[in-house]
């Protein structure tokens, strides 16, 4: 009986096995369907690709046609250690993008939170100017910042780059704003109810809540951190020993602009750890831009 069983359902399951033509079929139809989304992704990989085939080329490949690197130099990310400090520009962009994500956080988070469930004279009106602030540029205001921290003699360090993140950001602030108003009012009650001030309802209910926001905009000061150019060139671009990765890599470029392999295998390397993160956090990124925009 048992026998007979199980040749019958395997029987079923070649009957319901699909042909090879139709299979064929399906996804060709489903090629077709993505047919703009591949070729957006082939346009938006083709130059990771030319950059990592570069950096595996030698000097003279690198200056000739040959797409293809023969044979692979993999001594070219060696030598990239070798002839600059990269490590040392690693390390205080580390030190910047973490010390200004966290102070951006510390700052943000309770600010976004009087906006979003507190009721007080005059906030729709300080919300307006936050918003207003977001569209300034920092160089309407970078001279009278740079006498300020010249008089306090830290021009050519990281502090300059650090400590206006923990007074709060703009963006981060309206982001942050935007998602604690999702927040349904049931909890913010219940812990009242319960007896929570204002600050053990944010620490407990509102920021374990709101971990999806709090991770986008972490991960957006974490970005600008690694891309911000004109703020550290113009604080610690005196002093090599402060320098950050965007400086040391465009010194590196001025100094090999014929090397192209060790200029790609230097940019391939600053490269890849901001990609990682990203996609390390690309899920809980999107769902927090995504719910930001749900109630205003």
């Amino acid at each position: 009986m048992t026998t007979a069983g199980a040749q019958s359902s395997a029987a079923v399951s070649v009957r319901r096995r699909r042909p090879i033509a139709v299979r064929r079929r399906e996804l060709l139809l489903a090629v077709a369907n993505h047919s703009f989304l591949i070729v957006l992704a082939i346009l938006f990989l083709a130059p990771f690709v030319f950059i990592a085939l570069t950096a595996l080329m030698t000097q003279e490949q690198a200056l000739s046609r040959d797409f293809w690197p023969e044979p692979f130099q993999w001594s070219n990310f060696i030598e990239v250690f070798e002839r600059s400090p990269l490590i040392r520009w690693s390390l205080n962009t580390t030190i910047y993008a973490g010390l200004a994500t966290l102070g951006m956080l510390l700052s943000s988070i309770p600010v976004a939170y009087a906006f979003s469930r507190l009721r007080w004279r005059g906030r729709d009106t300080v919300f307006l100017l936050v918003l207003i602030s977001m569209m300034l540029p920092p160089q309407i205001t970078v001279v009278t910042l740079y006498i300020l921290w010249a008089k306090l003699d830290l021009v050519g360090t990281l502090v300059p780059l650090i400590i206006p993140n923990w007074f709060g950001d703009a963006f981060s602030i309206f982001l942050l704003r935007q998602f604690f108003l999702t927040i349904p009012d049931e909890y913010i009650d219940a812990a009242r109810v319960d007896g929570c001030g204002e600050i053990r309802i944010l620490t407990r209910v509102v920021v374990r809540l709101a971990k999806p926001a709090i991770a986008a905009v972490a991960l957006f000061s974490i970005l600008y951190a690694f891309n911000d150019f004109f703020l550290p060139l113009l604080y610690s671009g005196r002093d090599p020993e402060s320098w950050v990765i965007s400086i040391g890599l465009s010194r590196f470029r001025s100094l090999h602009q014929v090397d192209w392999s060790l200029t790609m295998a230097a940019t391939l390397v600053v490269m890849t750890p901001v990609i990682l993160l990203f996609f390390a956090a690309q899920k809980a990124f999107v769902e927090g831009v995504t719910l930001t925009g749900v109630k205003g």
